[in-house]
């Protein structure tokens, strides 16, 4: 199977944990507008499919169906601030690393943002879509099947990687990460890769019959089955600083960057300390000839600590020297 190259997360019950904290506010819903939805089992079902389609079904009425969805977004706006699945947040950032990222999502726009700022998640993500944006998950998912441009990704950085034109995607390298029912139907009419999380709405027998290619039991499991070579590193590199002070994190509370824009800065002083300590290396085994590389002024290597073995076998190599016999 190809490569996943785009994973499009649901947020409620997928990244956050929703049962309680959905339901409570979905009561305050139910019993303004009289909907006759009084427990959370019948909450639960209306997610087997569209929560929007859903509502409609059960109303039988576009208008009171309407209200009754801009009443629940209203209070998730003001009163939802879930919180996340624990481990899932180091699940994101190792994807992010490799594939464009998508939150795709029932909930708002706004609330969404609010969620990912918390957990300094927000430039992970290439796309948010929201219920107030797009209230049918299929054309999200159709979107990034039409649009090549979708997978541009920015590496958990503000700005989208310039110059960067993806090849158009196959439907199996798009996966859609989800605890309900309804998105992993659509996500397999769409034709994409349906994955299920154990710990949301919906079991996972339920999950796998509605055509869940597997359902994970841990966050970590959606790495090991898509990452084959696991967490990446890329995303969740620490910029440190000068001195050795961890300057994005101290900042911002976030170890990947998300909320600096210095990436580029943080990866260039990287390169430049590599530099220097290669540079003092190549003196001090020159035996007098000057590195070809090293800079004019070459600040000292960050310890001054090298292994005496391994600066004799480098002279060694230098002078072409035949290795000692033990």
């Amino acid at each position: 199977m190809n490569p996943v190259r785009a994973v499009l997360f649901d947020l409620d019950g997928t990244l956050v944990q929703t049962r309680e904290a959905s339901w409570r506010i979905f009561s305050k819903t139910n019993a303004a507008l009289g909907l006759g939805i009084n427990s959370q089992a019948e909450f639960f079902r209306l997610l087997e499919d569209n929560m929007f389609h859903g509502l409609q079904k059960h109303c039988g009425d576009d208008r009171k169906a309407g209200a009754a969805a801009k009443h629940f977004l209203d209070l998730l706006q003001r009163e939802y601030n879930p919180e996340f699945v624990p481990g899932m947040a180091d699940v994101v950032r190792a994807f992010a690393g490799s594939c464009s990222l998508a939150v795709i999502s029932s909930n708002s726009v706004g609330t969404i943002r609010r969620v990912l700022d918390r957990e300094g998640l927000t430039h992970c993500f290439s796309h948010v879509f929201g219920g107030d944006v797009e209230q049918d998950k299929r054309a999200c998912v159709r979107r990034f099947l039409a649009d090549r441009s979708y997978l541009v990704s920015r590496n958990c950085s503000p700005a989208y990687r310039e110059g960067h034109e993806p090849e158009a995607p196959r439907a199996d390298q798009i996966a859609l990460i989800t605890d309900t029912v309804g998105d992993v139907k659509h996500a397999v009419e769409c034709g994409v890769r349906a994955i299920g999380v154990a710990w949301g709405m919906h079991t996972e027998q339920q999950l796998l019959v509605a055509g869940a290619e597997f359902v994970a039991v841990w966050p970590q499991e959606l790495v090991a089955r898509l990452l084959p070579g696991g967490f990446a590193t890329s995303c969740s590199v620490e910029p440190f600083a000068e001195g050795g002070s961890n300057s994005a994190v101290s900042r911002s509370g976030c170890a990947c960057g998300c909320q600096d824009n210095d990436l580029a800065d943080a990866a260039a002083m990287r390169r430049r300390r590599r530099m220097a300590a290669a540079a003092s290396l190549d003196q001090r085994t020159s035996c007098g000839v000057e590195s070809s590389f090293a800079p004019a002024a070459a600040p000292p290597a960050s310890d001054g600590t090298f292994d005496t073995l391994l600066l004799a076998s480098l002279r060694r190599l230098k002078n072409n020297d035949p290795p000692a016999l033990r």
